[in-house]
């Protein structure tokens, strides 16, 4: 199988000979008509010259012929037995040297005469020349001439052929080299070793095919990385409860714990842990998966943030932590689940709740932006850094790796509440501004009336 490289060698030599012999054979067709055109006029002009020369020798047409003239009448005079190419006139038009076509004495026509050539001696006109036909052939130094033009243009062709073909290998190997580079990393990543990245050698569709497989190969590394952290931060958050679940189990059955209520409590809280986080990874596949079950229908934001902050002010009251809303001034209708658009709110309020200090607040803002519905939801808490905010959504993610379980949930909630946003076609991300807490903001696409 031939390689791609000796194809497009191939294929740039194929068109460079093509190219090459269409060149050659117009430009040899073109300069032997020119030439011979060229040489034609100089023999007419060389010819009537010395036809006037023998006029104003003999001052008469009499006894005029190829043989009592000079070198060009002979080189248009007759070839053996063949009759001359041209004939004379006198200025009536009768013929005084005679030609293939014409006889002495013959009259030609005024029409014949008007495309002939005037002989002039001393400005008078003493008769026309009539060229019937060009010189059988050239003489020895033209057809040198046009034989080392046709040399010259051979030559040429195959200088420009050996360059065609140097040229050629050396662009083909320009262009394969980063199809070479990317089979390369292909091969690689097939092997299981992923984040090979490959030049981006030029601007066109190739440099573009590279950037795109260095963004595939990046994407895939991450997710490959992602993958393997997320299996084992599910075993890391599985082993926990079940590790309190089975300790204090085996510790009642042994009789090194009594059955008491509190200890049994302990169990029964540790299971309630395990199967909301069992709850939280399904409903995490499956959005990912796109097969959560949702219903849009049309929603008020303004009516819908209204009821959660009714949901929420007694936990936050108890908490004595402020929970501020600020709808929209206008109806912002949104195409939504409801439900599931209430979980994304819901774990972005109980995470406020959870790091909002006593006699803080939490402030809800719905505004209009463009043709989108924006929510921004704006705590008092210590904030994260930005680097922490740019993490936020991940999965089993969080800000502060000390706090415990108790305080800190599973690390799935914003991760869930940014595939449930992503359903609804809109965009969720963290903002952070020293001294003003964590600000999350929710940007839904509103429908148009």
């Amino acid at each position: 199988m031939r390689s791609i490289t000796t194809k497009l060698i191939l294929a740039f030599l194929a068109v460079s000979l093509i190219s090459i012999g269409v060149i050659v054979a117009s430009i040899r067709f073109s300069t032997n008509r020119e030439f011979d055109k060229f040489i034609s006029n100089q023999y007419e002009t060389e010819l009537a010259e010395e036809l006037v020369k023998y006029y104003e020798t003999n001052n008469t047409w009499d006894n005029v012929n190829t043989a009592r003239l000079g070198r060009t009448a002979t080189q248009f005079g007759p070839q053996g037995d063949k009759p001359s190419n041209f004939c004379v006139t006198d200025i009536q038009g009768v013929v005084v040297m005679e030609s293939f076509a014409h006889k002495i004495g013959d009259t030609v026509s005024l029409d014949v005469l008007n495309q002939s050539i005037v002989l002039k001696a001393n400005d008078i006109t003493v008769g026309h020349l009539l060229i019937e036909r060009p010189p059988d052939k050239r003489d020895p130094m033209e057809d040198e001439f046009i034989k080392r033009l046709d040399l010259s243009l051979f030559l040429t062709a195959i200088g420009t052929i050996i360059l065609a073909f140097i040229f050629g290998a050396i662009l083909s190997r320009t262009i394969t080299r980063p199809i070479r580079e990317l089979t390369k990393a292909t091969h690689e990543m097939a092997g299981g070793n992923f984040g090979q990245q490959v030049p981006v050698r030029s601007r066109d569709e190739i440099g573009e095919l590279a950037a795109s497989f260095n963004k595939m190969n990046g994407d895939l590394n991450r997710s490959f990385n992602l993958r393997k952290q997320m299996t084992a931060d599910i075993a890391h958050e599985l082993r926990t409860p079940l590790s309190l679940i089975i300790g204090h189990a085996e510790a009642v059955h042994d009789g090194v714990l009594p059955p008491s209520k509190e200890n049994f409590e302990i169990i029964r809280e540790e299971a309630e842990r395990l199967e909301q986080l069992v709850k939280d990874l399904r409903t995490l596949s499956l959005a990912d998966a796109g097969e959560l079950s949702v219903e849009f229908q049309p929603v008020d934001i303004n009516k819908l943030l209204g009821d959660i902050q009714s949901h929420y002010m007694i936990q936050f009251n108890q908490k004595r932590i402020a929970l501020n809303l600020e709808p929209a001034p206008v109806i912002l209708q949104v195409n939504l689940d409801p439900i599931r658009f209430s979980q994304v709110l819901t774990n972005i309020l109980d995470n406020a709740l959870r790091y909002t200090p006593e006699e803080g607040s939490v402030a809800i803002t719905i505004n209009k932006n463009d043709k989108q519905a924006e929510i921004s939801i704006q705590d008092s808490g210590n904030g994260v850094t930005p680097e922490d905010a740019a993490h936020l959504f991940d999965r089993f993610y969080r800000a502060d790796e000390a706090r415990n379980r108790n305080d800190g949930g599973s690390g799935l909630g914003l991760a869930i509440a940014k595939s449930i946003v992503e359903m609804h076609k809109g965009s969720i991300w963290a903002e952070i501004e020293k001294g003003k807490g964590l600000k999350v903001i929710i940007h839904l696409p509103l429908i148009q009336q």
